[in-house]
């Protein structure tokens, strides 16, 4: 009975709102507008998305009030009904004329700061709208460095309500980063951290580097490399408090980390929530996973491969519109993941939209898409094509918005971008027992907004110099293929101790894609033309080898990577396989070389590594091999011995092998300088040989195993990385030269 009366109560109300709404519209007869000058009657009509005959209520008057404020036209509006006759009276905002800046010479500088500022010549002008452009040219400014800068606006009112508007910038000095700590419970020594920050400290030399001037968007990167960092450690519940730069000198901060690492968490119970219709058997893969995780130090990167095995099976199976999230438990020192799949309703794709891409085509960023319009909506495919396009690296910042579309099944896909400098410039410097060099590259990431990345590169040692020009599409014509174009030129003058020297200027091609997970596929062709001379103190078999050569090879490479990471690997493995087919050459020299590392921590703080290394190259048609092509072993994988001078010698020469080989392990000694921030001992055994002369049989081959043991030390100094090692020599061939100490030390400009 109760709800009989409910019911009859809902439909008085009803009714009693509907006459009273109506009695409060009237139909418009007329429309009389006052105070506009610019804009004409019918616009504003427009704007307000009114007419004569209209039937307009007090609801309506405010939606019209609300439509004609938000065109930024008018700096007030009131609107009133009388009698069916409705007023508009408006206030017009003046328009501006010129925009003038002032203080900045350096158009660089000019494209970023002014960039993307709202107000423009001869648009309204809106007073909130300045505060907001002069808030972001000061936080432009501050992003670039320039964190003493001044911004003051004149506004000078002109005839017709007209305005011009003038940016006074006074630059001042750049905030440079005179010492970069990091406090709290971090754990990791600072030398470590350093590393994996994009900010750096001031020095003196560094002339070419931007990063070492306080920048807010790198600090806040760095942040988040911090945070990836500690995650990836089993550091889940690690915060990086704060970040702050604290004044020490006139135009000097100190940038200050807090970190607080908390404990470290470990993989638990991993489970997988299915809708009813889904088969587990699909999944085996899967739960094979978690039974390997168990136990394991907790890695958001880990996280992302269970995410990615099921989008892989999702897909596969073709359930379109799904959701997929994980909820984490804690116990203890142990995390539980529940990992969720469920159904959604099927919506289709409507329309994407991509805003604030004035340099980046479209097309560049529409390839990272793991959907398109027309196709089911799907939440995990939203967050993948996210993630991709913030993989390009030509933005600040990617974000997006899902909204609803014209049809009640369907969605539209908004997203914003902040394009960024995507150019860079890098200079550095070594020296060490074995020579010095000096490098310097260009490169530009985002060619014409096409994606295209472009380098320029020299590289001089004491007896060598070599320039490079690449060109590197990542991903040509939508292919998921990288297309790669290269010019090189160089000259390796070996007279004084190997009795030639050699110029070498080709070009090369290739493509390089992902061929099954983690497998990575090269294919190229290289082509060069080679200049060879030898000197008086040359053997006469040598000498033989002097002359030009032309040789184009067929190059293939396989790259098997399952490492936790690509910089500062501690888990897992890479094994690399490439081999160089001669096509038209004169000597038609074979080159196989494999590599094979392996990581792991075998306790708290350690890290270690052993490592393979082959190599032959030998003449399909039985000629010699140039002694340009002859195999030296390379210096990090047999320490203790003196860089080129192991294997078969020829007179005084030492010409390399056909063959060589190595076996290296090391192992980091955490406990040895422990309170140092700046130091890290390692221990490392290492074993090689080199042997094989081809070009004469009497030679001795020198086939021996050559071994050494010892310390290592990596010391990140004000100047820059300083490597030095001491090595006892364990076995060596008579004619092998030993060195019992070596370094290098490395800096950036």
């Amino acid at each position: 009975m109760i709800f009989k009366y409910l019911n009859h109560l809902k439909l008085i109300l009803f009714i009693y709102f509907f006459l009273i709404n109506s009695a409060y519209s009237e139909v418009l007869k007329s429309i009389q507008i006052n105070g506009n000058d610019r804009i004409s009657n019918k616009t504003i009509e427009m704007f307000g998305n009114i007419e004569v005959g209209d039937n307009v209520n007090s609801v309506d008057l405010n939606d019209i009030l609300k439509k004609i404020y938000e065109t930024n036209f008018f700096e007030n509006v009131s609107v009133n009904l009388d009698k069916n006759i409705l007023t508009i009276n408006v206030i017009e905002y003046p328009i501006i004329q010129n925009i003038n800046y002032n203080g900045i010479k350096a158009n660089k500088i000019k494209d970023v700061v002014f960039n993307n500022l709202k107000l423009k010549p001869r648009s309204s002008f809106v007073k909130i709208f300045l505060q907001n452009d002069k808030k972001k040219i000061e936080n432009s400014l501050k992003e670039l460095g320039y964190y003493f800068s001044k911004v003051d606006v004149d506004l000078i009112n002109l005839e017709d309500n007209k305005v011009d508007i003038t940016y006074n910038v006074e630059l001042g000095k750049k905030a440079k980063i005179k010492k970069i700590s990091f406090i709290g419970n971090k754990i990791y020594k600072d030398k470590k951290l350093k590393r994996l920050i994009v900010s750096e400290e001031y020095k003196f030399w560094k002339i070419i580097s931007g990063k070492k001037y306080l920048n807010q968007s790198l600090i806040n990167f760095d942040e988040r490399l911090l945070k990836n960092f500690y995650l990836n450690k089993g550091f889940f519940k690690a915060n990086i408090k704060s970040s702050f730069a604290k004044l020490v000198d006139e135009d000097e901060f100190e940038l200050i980390f807090n970190i607080d690492a908390n404990k470290k968490f470990y993989f638990n119970n991993l489970s997988l929530k299915l809708p009813d219709d889904f088969e587990e058997d699909n999944f085996s893969n899967l739960f094979k996973l978690f039974k390997e995780l168990n136990g394991e130090v907790y890695s958001i990167n880990k996280v992302d491969d269970i995410l990615e095995e099921i989008d892989k099976v999702t897909l596969l199976e073709q359930f379109e519109s799904i959701s997929a999230n994980v909820v984490e438990t804690l116990e203890d020192d142990k995390i539980n993941l529940l990992f969720t799949i469920e159904k959604t309703k099927r919506q289709v794709v409507e329309k994407i939209n991509i805003f604030g891409n004035n340099v980046t085509r479209e097309n560049v960023i529409r390839n990272q898409f793991e959907f398109d319009e027309g196709d089911p909506f799907n939440e995990i495919l939203r967050k993948k094509t996210i993630n991709n396009v913030k993989n390009l690296r030509f933005f600040k910042s990617v974000d997006s918005e899902v909204v609803e579309g014209n049809d009640p099944n369907s969605k539209i896909i908004n997203i914003s971008v902040e394009e960024k400098p995507t150019g860079e410039i890098a200079a550095g410097a070594g020296i060490g027992t074995n020579g010095g060099s000096v490098m310097f590259s260009v490169k530009e990431n985002n060619y014409l907004g096409k994606g295209i990345q472009l380098k320029t590169s020299a590289l001089i040692r004491e007896d060598s110099v070599k320039g490079i020009f690449q060109v590197n599409n990542p991903n040509f014509n939508n292919s998921d293929k990288a297309v790669n174009f290269n010019l090189e030129s160089s000259e390796t003058n070996r007279l004084a101790n190997f009795g030639y020297k050699t110029t070498k200027t080709g070009f090369s091609f290739g493509t390089n894609f992902e061929f099954y997970d983690d497998l990575n596929l090269g294919l190229g062709n290289s082509n060069y033309y080679e200049k060879m001379v030898t000197d008086s103190s040359a053997s006469e078999r040598q000498k033989k080898q002097e002359g030009n050569y032309w040789d184009s090879f067929l190059n293939i490479d396989f790259d098997y990577d399952k490492r936790n990471q690509k910089f500062q690997t501690t888990e897992g493995y890479r094994s690399q396989y490439f081999i160089s087919v001669p096509i038209v050459s004169k000597t038609n020299s074979l080159s196989n070389t494999y590599n094979y590392q392996y990581y792991s921590e075998l306790y708290e703080g350690n890290v270690s590594n052993i490592s393979l290394y082959m190599k032959s190259i030998n003449s399909l048609s039985n000629d010699d091999v140039k002694l340009s092509e002859r195999i030296f072993i390379p210096s990090n994988r047999l320490r203790g011995f003196e860089s080129g001078k192991v294997g078969p010698k020829d007179g005084n020469d030492f010409v390399g092998g056909n063959y060589a080989t190595a076996i290296n392990f090391s192992s980091t000694i955490p406990q040895l300088f422990e309170n140092s921030q700046s130091i890290d001992i390692l221990f490392f055994v290492d074993a090689a040989n080199l042997w094989g002369v081809d070009y004469d049989n009497s030679l001795n081959d020198s086939s021996k195993i050559r071994s050494s043991i010892g310390l290592g030390v990596d010391w990140l100094t004000p100047i820059g990385p300083l490597n030095f090692s001491f090595a006892e020599t364990l076995s060596k061939a008579d004619t092998d030269v030993t060195q019992s100490f070596s370094f290098n030390l490395g800096t950036t400009f």
